[in-house]
């Protein structure tokens, strides 16, 4: 800065310089042109005085020549000299006022050199002074134990504390946070969790020690810079935490599952000898990744004290639907079901399926209005079933598990027995995957499933196929026990009563699945029965070499506490209240399966750790 000031002055110099040489030059022209002139005067009036003189001598005798001539020669002479006077004052004054501004220019210039000079100076002591303020204000914060101002971790405000006293406050935070109750809202529909359902946990130490190192690197004008940076504006730090991705999604899917108007793809079951088409319909997705974005922001955001998240949803048209594509995916020619002992191999049957009208005929079908279309099917059954050669192709029982329920609930009753038949007679070959809701199909009005009481977004209402998840369960704990390989499977969000914590296997249509593989050497059978109040699924196959004596171990790691709910209901009458929902508490959980031989413990595998929410008791009252 200051070379390029220096500079400037030299220009502004230079061409004042210039410009004085000119006016001196142009004074000094002018002072020589008065001169002349006066030089022409004095000739003229010298002529002039010589002529009068000549004239005087020469006619000194003329006595004609009146002395009033002579005075007014001599005044226009006068006259003459004081014109010449005046214009030599005149130029005298013009040049000393150029001189008078040439000076004031000079003046000018200096005065800004001056200041120029002045001003650097100024600037490099502040500079220096800053410096040094800065150098020994990071050295005191480096010295102090206590993180600098202007840090927030997840918005909670931690300047000035110490490392501990950070901690401890970001701990007071996230038990807070832990109670907290997340919404997702879309309309009227809500769905509501907290962190303790995704078995959330904050890291904290990674976040504290980003934050106390601030200011504290060694290198002094970095740390200045960076502490004078928190001064002006404050830094954000995001909490490190972890989270069960499968418990998120399973709360994600149950929000997809369950958004009203939800959009529907075109879908298609056999049930018994009818083709169900289920149309698709324009109708509300959820941006699942969208939404896992905003939740997961919410939770990071500590000092948030909003935890209402709203659902974002697209507009999603439905599929069209390929009749032909539907044809050949289901058309199967009738196959007789055998074995062979060497090695031995079950080769189950397969029931011969087709349409019972043409194909043209069900395009018709299809044009109608209805949202579900029923295309009549010809099932031919083959001579052999798989049944009939049970006792020779599944001699031994493998495992056996029981629930019970009440017969009260008709609606419920009618589901359980609509699944269990599903699943009864399902024949596994080894290594292949039996899949629970492909095997029951979508439960639907058209496919016999009654409205019955099941878990909702964290509520108790009526769903059509309500109760079918204590059949899957039922199925779960066989499969445990007959040593089955389980491929996937997810807890109720709510601890059931038919079977022990961390034991249950939730499904629902697009959301939780139940699948298990058949991990054995040999062939088995699924037989599902239902007798009064009672369900009972066993698996038969053929015993191998080695079979293992299987236990399943449930443990219950923590109870979290009922909540009780109360709402305003001014339709009761005055100062009565009603319970409206019974809660129970929630659960930590987890399940174990052991492996014995001969006694002996040979493994235990952990099946699962699980964490079931409270459901709170809803108490009306006005």
């Amino acid at each position: 800065m200051s070379r390029v000031k220096g500079t400037l002055k030299e220009d502004l110099t230079n061409d004042k310089e210039e410009k004085i040489i000119k006016r001196e030059e142009t004074i000094i022209e002018s002072k020589e042109k008065l001169e002349e002139n006066i030089g022409q005067k004095k000739e003229t009036i010298n002529e002039q005085c010589e002529e009068i003189e000549t004239v005087n001598t020469l006619k000194q005798s003329e006595e004609s020549v009146t002395k009033e001539t002579e005075k007014n020669e001599l005044i226009e002479i006068d006259n003459i000299l004081e014109q010449n006077e005046e214009n030599n004052t005149y130029k005298k004054e013009e040049q000393q006022s150029q001189i008078n501004e040439t000076n004031s220019e000079e003046k000018k210039i200096d005065f800004l050199h001056r200041y120029t000079i002045a001003i650097t100076i100024i600037s490099i002591l502040l500079f220096i002074g800053l410096l040094a303020f800065s150098t020994i204000f990071g050295l005191t914060i480096r010295n102090s134990n206590k993180i600098v101002n202007g840090i927030y971790i997840g918005k909670i405000d931690i300047s000035g504390l110490t490392y501990e006293e950070a901690k401890e406050k970001l701990k007071i935070e996230y038990e807070k946070k832990k109670n907290q109750t997340i919404t997702l809202k879309c309309n009227e529909y809500t769905n509501e969790f907290n962190l303790e359902e995704i078995e959330a946990n904050f890291e904290n130490g990674e976040a504290l020690d980003i934050a106390y190192s601030i200011g504290r690197s060694g290198k002094v004008l970095k740390d200045n810079y960076a502490i004078i940076n928190t001064y002006i504006g404050k830094v954000n730090i995001n909490p490190f935490f972890s989270y069960n991705e499968e418990k998120l999604t399973k709360i994600i899917n149950e929000t997809a599952e369950n958004i009203p108007n939800k959009a529907l793809n075109t879908s298609y079951s056999i049930e018994n000898d009818r083709l169900i088409i289920t149309k698709g319909k324009l109708g509300n997705e959820v941006k699942k990744d969208e939404l896992k974005n905003l939740i997961l922001n919410n939770i990071t955001n500590l000092a948030q004290e909003e935890h209402q998240i709203d659902i974002p949803i697209i507009i999603q048209e439905h599929n069209n639907i390929d009749i032909e594509k539907i044809h050949k995916e289901i058309y199967k020619e009738a196959k007789d079901a055998y074995y062979q002992k060497d090695p031995f191999t079950i080769y189950p049957h397969i029931d011969g399926v087709d349409f019972n009208v043409s194909l043209e005929e069900a395009k018709v079908l299809l044009n109608s209005n209805e949202e579900t279309v029923i295309i009549p099917l010809k099932i031919t059954i083959p001579n052999i079933t798989t049944n009939k050669i049970g006792t020779e192709a599944f001699p031994d029982l493998l495992a056996t598990y029981s629930t019970t329920f009440s017969t009260s609930n008709t609606n419920r009753t009618t589901n359980i027995k609509l699944a269990s038949n599903k699943i009864n007679g399902v024949v596994l070959m080894p290594g292949e995957e039996f899949s629970y809701n492909k095997v029951v199909g979508q439960r639907t009005a058209i496919a016999g499933f009654k409205a019955a009481a099941a878990y909702v977004s964290g509520k108790v209402v009526n769903e059509i196929g309500g109760g079918i998840c204590q059949v899957s369960s039922t199925l779960y704990n066989t499969a445990l026990r007959a040593n089955l390989e389980i491929v996937k499977r997810s807890n109720h969000r709510f601890a059931t009563g038919y079977v022990p914590l961390s034991t249950d296997a939730t499904v629902s249509w697009g959301g939780p699945e139940f699948i298990f593989k058949n991990s054995r050497k040999y062939p088995i059978k699924i037989v599902s029965t239902v007798t009064g109040g009672k369900i009972k699924v066993d698996i038969y196959g053929c015993k191998e070499e080695v079979e293992y004596e299987v236990a399943i171990k449930s443990e219950t790691l923590q109870i979290i506490p009922m909540k009780t709910e109360y709402r305003t209901n001014a339709s009761l009458p005055e100062g009565t209240t009603r319970t409206v929902q019974k809660g129970h508490a929630g659960y930590k959980s987890r399940a174990y399966r052991i492996l014995k031989l001969n006694g002996n413990v040979i493994s235990k595998q952990l099946l699962s750790t699980d964490t079931y929410a409270q459901l709170p008791t809803i108490i009306e009252k006005n």
